[in-house]
């Protein structure tokens, strides 16, 4: 009797540990998964290729940073969130949204009309021109120049938009090339296989200082300038605790002092 008394609390302990350990395991995966907005740890998608926007100094270090990982990392602390970066090409991040892989995006992402069938945005955190590059000895300067000349872009960046658009308006007929990462777009043109490249003009004067044998021309033909502005899953409660805490910093010069860090000087430069 004594024996099987003895039996059934042993029982009871097994099952009641293996009961602890899957709610244990259950909590760590929760935590951890991209799409549970209850967790305390966020997971970030941005392209890592875009500075000062985010970047990695491999010289120093495998660590991304920049001025939207700083933003992003700002917002969470606010929020009590930790924050996860995961480096994705451009183009994938959307998609990465949609399939709930990751919590937001932010890398210099525009809103457009298509992308909002898919994502929401926050409000627009940066806004800046868009920009010609091309060797100096080119005598491209103005987007008629481009005029049956070979133009690269970004994989699914508004660039691209702009140059097809461009096409149709001003009947330009340039061909529009198209890679994944901005360093295989200046490369590209820097080996003769494009004669220019259209990019932001914040990420181009990082290419100009770098190389002497390069030039850029800001794009004034009336086209919207690009703004910046996060992405997150449609429906999300993080797009109204995001673009609070946003207007926040944009109100208490905390997103000033970023722009200063990163930009070397004031958002209209």
């Amino acid at each position: 009797m004594k024996l099987k008394k003895q039996l059934a609390l042993l029982l009871t302990s097994v099952l009641l540990v293996g009961i602890l350990a899957a709610c244990g395991t259950s909590e760590k995966k929760d935590k951890n998964t991209a799409g549970n907005e209850d967790k305390k740890v966020l997971v970030m998608g941005t392209s890592a290729d875009y500075p000062p926007f985010e970047f990695v100094e491999t010289s120093k270090s495998d660590e991304i940073k920049g001025f939207d990982i700083d933003i992003a990392k700002a917002i969470g602390k606010k929020l009590g969130y930790e924050v996860e970066v995961k480096d994705i090409d451009f183009n994938s991040l959307v998609p990465a949204l949609e399939n709930k892989s990751v919590d937001f995006v932010i890398s210099g992402m525009t809103p457009t009309e298509k992308r909002e069938q898919s994502v929401d945005f926050s409000d627009i955190y940066y806004t800046a021109k868009n920009m010609i590059i091309t060797t100096e000895d080119s005598k491209i300067k103005t987007v008629e120049d481009l005029k049956g000349k070979t133009v690269g872009v970004q994989l699914a960046s508004i660039q691209e938009t702009l140059a097809n658009d461009l096409n149709k308006s001003k009947d330009i007929g340039m061909k529009v090339e198209k890679r994944n990462r901005i360093p295989e777009v200046v490369q590209e043109m820097s080996t003769g296989r494009f004669d220019a490249v259209i990019m932001e003009d914040t990420v181009a004067k990082g290419y100009l200082k770098d190389n002497k044998d390069l030039v850029g021309h800001v794009i004034e033909s009336g086209e919207q300038d690009a703004g910046s502005a996060i992405a997150f899953q449609k429906g999300s409660k993080l797009t109204d605790e995001f673009n609070t805490e946003l207007k926040k910093m944009l109100e208490n010069g905390e997103m000033e002092k970023l722009i200063l860090k990163w930009f070397g000087g004031s958002e209209t430069e």
